[in-house]
């Protein structure tokens, strides 16, 4: 059994019951954002936004507890940083862009 504590008061075929055609619906967005991404015109590579998504999506299907917890690490910038400006961004994109040579 999983490492994750029992605390829903709901049993399994409740919380199906509730929530299944809301994920149903989220899962067709997504698989329908990823046929989009297949017909766009020219071959660049994938970037670094395409790439954690894919990554997310096995973290999502690997079958181990915290998912929500990995999948946000994964998308979280985690750096000292100082963000770069955002002149000209409509806002933040949502993953972290990969670095050359990160072997960590």
């Amino acid at each position: 059994m999983n490492d994750v504590t029992q605390t829903c008061p709901l049993t399994r075929g409740q919380v199906m019951a509730m929530y299944f055609l809301e994920h149903r619906a989220r899962l067709l967005d997504l698989a329908a954002f990823l046929d989009r991404l297949d017909r766009t015109c020219g071959q660049e590579s994938a970037d670094f936004r395409e790439q954690a998504l894919y990554q997310a999506i096995h973290l999502l299907s690997d079958g181990q507890p915290h998912r929500t917890a990995r999948i946000l690490a994964l998308l979280s910038d985690c750096t000292d940083e100082l963000p770069q400006s955002a002149e000209g961004m409509k806002g933040a994109l949502g993953a972290v862009p990969l670095t050359t040579g990160d072997s960590e």
